[in-house]
């Protein structure tokens, strides 16, 4: 007998024998012969019963996932055989090491190897599928104070319990990676650019906001908001105030780029302001099935079902599908919309500066509202308080300033100077 890839001798316990089970339960299983020399002849035990429970309660305390189910043994007299078989809850890892190639191992001929980063991450794959936020975080020694901060602040309860039910810890009771996006460790940011004018050139400022998901949610909104100024204009007896970019647009806009994002790319989201519009650009394209145009009528799939359902039971999202509908409906008088790119890996939605691309209205442009009482002054004679009512589905005091904000418009004007008079008709 001699010492192969599926074979491995030691002459006394030591604590090295975790790091060969770890290693056979990561490959193809194997052998190891406990009071036997590197050569394989025999080196008996002083104590096999004191040997056994030291290999026992060493690799039940020091090896994650539970690996004991995959080891057998059998003793004599002076040895101990421990048969290890292939694992099926792969990469199993040294506990006090982690998800790195310092705790992980695989047999490599005759000797146990460290993994490499790639290795973890395929046996990872092949176990817990193709799902990100459902497999294993490679970081287990995380910390939730910033989610925590959120969960309270929501008034809902944070407990360990709760992020096993949530999902950010798997059944396994180790850390998933949607408890690494919500960790106060979490590697994914948002990088913010500001430039002077309509391009790429002149930094006005730059910042990369880190954190828990939550966090960096919170963070983006209230840069953004610095960044968003209000303008004003007069119309008539009117002040109109307006800022750049609608909050809930805003809102909308990170929220999407951060829920929906594909979290298996390292990049972090970006976010460029320029004087005429907000670009939110995020890695992954369309879940496969969608289209753009999908997502105009409601239809949503979400990537990542359970951060998404984390968002849902905060609050932060009201109802799935309604994010985009929301932002452009925010946009219905203005000429220029918000446009939406989907490439085979990236996201972007642009929103117009609502400040820039169209000014706030001067006093002889037409609201929505306005437009359908002037319609209607096309095909018949004049128009009253009362059918302004109908028309707009509006109370008496709504039609009578509508009424009013056409006239000072310069739009309508009153048919004859009699106060009495209800009759509006178009300015000729």
């Amino acid at each position: 007998m001699r010492e192969n890839e599926s074979t491995e001798f030691k002459r006394e316990y030591t604590s090295d024998i975790k790091k060969e089970v770890v290693a056979f339960a990561n490959t193809r299983g194997g052998n190891i012969y406990v009071g036997r020399d590197d050569k394989g002849n025999p080196h008996p035990l002083a104590d096999v019963t004191e040997t056994m429970t030291q290999i026992t309660n060493s690799i039940r305390d020091g090896i994650l996932p539970d690996v004991t189910m995959f080891v057998s043994y059998e003793t004599d007299e002076n040895s101990i055989s421990m048969t290890v078989s292939e694992g099926t809850n792969k990469p199993y890892f040294l506990a006090e090491k982690g998800l790195k190639p310092s705790g992980v191992y695989v047999r490599q001929g005759e000797s146990a190897a460290p993994a490499s980063f790639e290795q973890i991450r395929e046996m990872l794959k092949l176990t817990d599928g193709d799902k990100f936020e459902s497999s294993r975080s490679l970081l287990q020694d995380l910390t939730f104070r910033e989610t925590t901060e959120e969960f309270h602040r929501c008034g809902v309860e944070l407990c360990r319990n709760h992020m096993q039910t949530l999902g950010l810890i798997g059944n396994d009771g180790l850390y998933t990676n949607l408890g690494l996006l919500l960790s106060d460790q979490c590697p994914y940011t948002i990088k913010f650019a500001v430039f002077t004018g309509t391009k790429k050139g002149e930094f006005k400022t730059r910042k990369e906001i880190t954190g828990s998901l939550l966090k960096q949610m919170r963070s983006a909104f209230d840069f953004l908001s610095l960044s968003n100024n209000l303008a004003a204009a007069v119309t008539g007896l009117d002040r109109i105030e307006q800022y750049d970019y609608p909050e809930i647009a805003v809102r909308e806009a990170i929220l999407n780029a951060i829920v929906h994002r594909d979290y298996g790319f390292s990049g972090s989201i970006i976010v460029n302001l320029y004087d005429d519009r907000a670009e939110f650009v995020s890695l992954g394209g369309l879940v496969p099935g969608l289209r753009t145009e999908d997502l105009f009528v409601g239809i949503s799939q979400p990537r990542n079902e359970k951060l998404a359902n984390v968002f849902y039971r905060l609050k932060h999202i009201e109802a799935y599908g309604t994010g985009l509908k929301l932002i452009m409906q925010h946009y219905d008088d203005l000429a220029v919309k918000p446009e939406i790119l989907a490439t085979h890996g990236a996201f972007s939605l642009t929103l117009p500066n609502m400040n820039y691309a169209k000014p706030l209205r001067s006093a002889h442009e037409p609201k929505q509202q306005h437009k359908v009482v002037l319609d209607y002054l096309q095909s018949n004679l004049s128009v009253t308080n009362e059918t302004v009512q109908t028309l707009l589905s509006v109370k008496q005091t709504r039609a009578y300033k509508i009424i009013r904000e056409m006239v000072d418009a310069g739009l309508i004007v009153k048919r004859s100077a009699d106060k009495d008079n209800n009759e509006y008709v178009l300015l000729s």
